[in-house]
């Protein structure tokens, strides 16, 4: 028989609402299912249900799905753009805080790295240990290109943006591009026609130009406000394009520095809880303190957490981790649970196309969850049935 595990008391958000003092169910490596507890809130179960099984009192929590992060580029001091054993110790790293399921970013480099990198992180993919492969650059505007090197940006060439899938074998599951340059609106198609999620960003599009890319098939806008035009009351740009379409996700990095609250709580507000993923962006100092490193081909100084390009001093990426998204998120910017839970793990799930697995606590999916305290602090993270953190360790 598989091992079987209670988790009981805690206030379980369900993909149907939340449910206090619930209990959920994990057999082996999925759930099984969930229920309340019981009247007096007692986390003993029912003697069926209960036999053979291992029971967890876990009053006093919140227990959510595992997070799902769709644009990582490292963490642990270690980046995706590096070797196989640095790719896991960012994947470990990221598990630490509750992601369960991450995306693996590359930047921009030369076309013929960034195929071999895609290889690399292909075996991982078919390994289960990421979701799958986000190209950011190179096909990006220079006039926003952040923390990319700007000789090595190149314009969307449907044949080179094809390359890059190719050489993903089958494990490409988004490309982020400047859709206005040439080529753009058919490497979008491109995309589309073989699944791959188009994502506008790091772009200089007008609004005309950003509503034709939609119109083509992109689904995604990377980091929402970053990288691009203000929102303009004549020149309204992508941001308005990308907020009032139904058809588009927004990405929002609600670190406190990409972001201000306002302009969160704007997408929030236009979007709607269902169009909105929370990532990372982080970069290789996520979970590893302040310091020198290099995203991609460009050192970056880390100073107090907030990321910056030591040449010129743009934003390089983040050090955030979705547990601190999601603290953040609910005591700062007093959204919702069931809302953040959205964002953090349904949304992009959906939209990675791996909700049949992950992205909700519903039973037969993967038993991935996180165990929050009152305060939202972190305090256990189990993945496919297994704990990565164990609540009962203290």
């Amino acid at each position: 028989m598989a091992t079987r595990k209670i988790l009981a008391g805690a206030r379980v958000v369900l993909p149907t609402g939340t449910v206090d003092d619930g209990r959920l169910v994990v057999e082996g490596t999925r759930i099984a299912g969930h229920s309340p507890t019981g009247p007096a809130g007692s986390p003993v179960p029912d003697t069926e249900t209960a036999e053979n099984a291992e029971i967890i009192d876990v009053r006093g929590h919140w227990l959510v799905p595992g997070f799902v992060d769709m644009h990582n580029h490292g963490g642990g001091g270690a980046s995706f753009s590096g070797t196989a054993e640095d790719a896991l110790t960012a994947v470990r790293t990221h598990r630490l805080h509750g992601t369960t399921t991450v995306v693996a970013s590359t930047v921009t480099d030369d076309m013929d790295i960034l195929a071999g990198q895609a290889g690399l992180l292909s075996e991982l993919a078919e390994q289960g240990d990421i979701a799958g492969i986000h190209f950011e650059g190179p096909f990006i505007s220079p006039c926003r290109k952040g923390a990319h090197s700007e000789a090595l940006l190149r314009d969307p060439d449907p044949a080179e943006v094809r390359k890059l899938i190719d050489a993903a074998r089958g494990r490409a599951k988004m490309v982020t591009l400047a859709t206005e340059l040439p080529g753009g609106l058919d490497s979008v198609r491109l995309l589309a026609e073989h699944g791959v999620i188009a994502a506008i960003g790091h772009t200089d599009a007008t609004y005309e130009q950003t509503v034709a890319a939609i119109d083509a098939g992109a689904t995604v806008a990377t980091h929402l406000f970053n990288a691009m035009p203000p929102l303009g009351h004549r020149a309204p740009g992508p941001i308005a394009a990308l907020l009032e379409d139904e058809r588009i996700t927004v990405e929002l990095i609600d670190d406190g520095t990409h972001l201000h609250p306002a302009s969160l709580q704007l997408a929030f507000h236009h979007a709607g809880a269902a169009r909105v993923a929370f990532i990372t962006d982080a970069m290789d100092a996520a979970g590893a303190g302040d310091g020198r490193y290099l995203l991609g081909p460009l050192e970056v100084e880390v100073s107090d957490g907030v990321a910056r390009l030591v040449e010129g001093g743009s934003i390089a990426g983040s050090t955030l981790t979705l547990d601190r998204a999601f603290r953040r998120a609910v005591t700062v910017d007093r959204l919702p649970v069931e809302d953040v839970v959205a964002a953090l793990s349904a949304n992009p799930a959906k939209l990675l196309g791996v909700d049949d697995r992950v992205g909700s606590l519903a039973p037969g999916k993967d038993a991935d969850l996180v165990l929050l305290d009152e305060d939202f602090v972190l305090k256990g993270v189990m993945r496919r049935g297994e704990w990565v953190v164990d609540p009962r360790l203290g």
